[in-house]
């Protein structure tokens, strides 16, 4: 693993974009001050100090694009969430990327990926993490956030937790590749705390409401509405 330090940057994702030509395969992007970070559907990814994470990693597979690299951001939200178990905590993913501890988020994933003509150039998967915050910062979020230190009563030591992420990465990485999402469903659905619960997925300009039932073998989610009809999902936002 490499990694790029940066004291403070716009975004750890754009700057891993912007350099991805020069940046070796599996390095990770990290900074202490994050000033304009994101996530998906274009949302604002709050600054809560520089005791938290606001990282990057840069993965390049191959020259083109498979199937498999789309669930890339379900295996890091499963490494995290097997991350925050070992410090006692029990995390649920809201599909198909985030996770919650206690209905409140804890941490989000945007994927992007660089296409120069046919060639790809390689994928970003940018990560944040409230890992040490106080909270009057979380306060003045716009939906209901925790931290891990909120949540275990004292602050967690960033290096370690980072480190420990990167450790469950790596050994997944290669075989997940090779085996595709089937790999973890199993350990993704014990995870997951929106099964046969009614829900609304946004999928781009529509929403779809109904019970989600299953997680299919290649990620997707299976969602059956009011009228009974069923949706398999391969992109989308629960609400």
């Amino acid at each position: 693993m490499e990694y790029v330090f940066l004291e403070s940057v716009d975004s750890t994702n754009k700057y891993a974009k912007e350099n991805i030509k020069n940046l070796p395969d599996k390095t990770l992007v990290y900074t202490h001050n994050q000033t304009a970070g994101r996530g998906r559907l274009e949302r604002k990814w709050s600054f809560c100090g520089e005791d938290n994470i606001y990282a990057s990693l840069v993965l390049k597979p191959s020259s083109d694009m498979k199937e498999v690299y789309s669930n890339l951001t379900q295996l890091l939200c499963l490494v995290l969430s097997q991350t925050f178990e070992d410090y006692g905590v029990i995390p649920k993913i809201k599909w198909p990327n985030d996770i919650q501890i206690n209905g409140k988020k804890i941490s989000g994933i945007l994927a992007e990926g660089v296409i120069e003509g046919w060639k790809l150039e390689g994928l970003v998967l940018g990560f944040g993490i409230n890992l040490n915050t106080k909270i009057e910062i979380l306060s003045k979020i716009n939906q209901p956030a925790t931290s891990l230190n909120i949540e275990i009563g004292q602050d967690v030591d960033k290096e370690i937790f980072l480190k420990k992420v990167l450790e469950k990465f790596c050994l997944l990485y290669d075989s997940f590749i090779e085996n595709g999402f089937l790999l973890i469903r199993e350990d993704y659905i014990r995870r997951a705390g929106f099964l046969n619960k009614e829900v609304t997925v946004r999928v781009f300009d529509k929403s779809i409401t109904g019970i989600a039932k299953d997680i299919t073998d290649t990620g997707a989610l299976k969602l059956v509405d009011n009228e009974n009809k069923e949706h398999v999902l391969l992109i989308g936002d629960i609400l």
